[in-house]
């Protein structure tokens, strides 16, 4: 679990340093927070701007534990975020997708493990299942392990309240969590070797990679050609691939990158990120593909490919 070591006693740079070191203290896992609850890059720096604005003008002398009020101050802010948000992805074009995040190469493998446990794009998906306030509750106590009396404090519930929603939330999702992590190199050699049987249409290697459950999910918001639907089915998987490499093969070249703390294929059109893959496992089989196309969620990806650090993973 990634603990966000929430104090009693007063932090000692609430004596000793400014509001803004105050903040750059927690900052890395405010974002990760805010980036679990709303999915986007974007949404969660603005959240940790206007966190950083209600510190500023708040009476710091009066804050005990500067660490509790921002986690409050980001989870409520989250929260809001998020319910507006959801008016919006009503009316989303095709599937929506959270937007990848790419790590700093110079991570190490136990802080890629950690990172990968609950920002896998697949553990998101999962979380768009639940209301604003059950993904709140889940993501402070089974993820950032605060208890039910910070989560209550936080959230400005009694405590039976946070426990019902909990309860809840795990049930929304249990059939969706995996009850065993697939090993890290297992789950790197299947994403190898897709890299190379989909973008040469292999298809006796897909069939021998694929889960005969098999759903592809990918997100163009209407900016790029996509599927519109989850496709769904060996068959029907196969032929989208073969498709997409059909009369491309030329323009198209992948890599395998750390997406989400996992193993994941980036693809390029003439030298320009065109789809970021992330992977779900079982028992040897890949059992589902998120491929992000969305231009506007690929910025940070492009600006990786060029050279530019855009995320460590370290930081949440």
């Amino acid at each position: 679990m990634e603990r966000l070591f929430i104090r009693t006693d007063s932090m000692e740079t609430k004596d000793d340093g400014t509001r803004l070191e105050i903040f750059n203290t927690h900052r890395p896992r405010l974002f990760g927070l805010a980036y679990r609850m709303t999915g986007t890059r974007h949404d969660a720096e603005e959240i940790l701007q206007d966190a950083y604005i209600r510190l500023h003008n708040a009476d710091i002398e009066a804050i005990n534990n500067p660490e509790a009020w921002l986690v409050t101050a980001v989870t409520r802010l989250s929260i809001d975020r998020l319910r507006k948000a959801s008016a919006k992805r009503e009316t989303y074009i095709g599937p929506w997708l959270p937007e990848p995040l790419v790590a700093d190469s110079g991570n190490t493998p136990e802080a890629d493990v950690e990172f990968a446990s609950s920002l896998s794009m697949a553990f998101l998906v999962m979380l768009e299942r639940l209301s604003p306030q059950e993904r709140a509750v889940l993501l402070l106590h089974d993820v950032f392990d605060l208890g039910y009396s910070e989560i209550a404090s936080a959230m400005d519930k009694k405590e039976p309240a946070v426990r019902q929603m909990l309860h809840r939330a795990r049930e929304r999702v249990r059939t969706e969590r995996p009850r065993f992590r697939p090993d890290r190199e297992a789950h790197k050699a299947l994403v190898e070797r897709f890299a190379i049987a989909a973008y040469t249409a292999d298809e006796n290697l897909l069939l021998e990679l694929f889960s005969s459950e098999i759903a592809v999910t990918s997100d163009g918001g209407g900016k790029i050609t996509a599927a519109r639907k989850v496709i769904t089915g060996l068959e029907r998987v196969i032929r989208l691939f073969a498709l997409a490499v059909a009369g491309h093969a030329d323009h198209i070249d992948r890599e395998i990158r750390e997406i989400n703390g996992e193993p994941g294929v980036v693809e390029y059109y003439d030298g320009k990120v065109f789809a970021a893959n992330t992977f779900k496992t079982h028992d040897g089989k890949i059992t589902a593909i998120y491929r992000v196309m969305n231009p506007d969620k690929l910025s940070a990806l492009e600006k990786a490919h060029r050279g530019v650090s855009s995320f460590n993973s370290t930081s949440v």
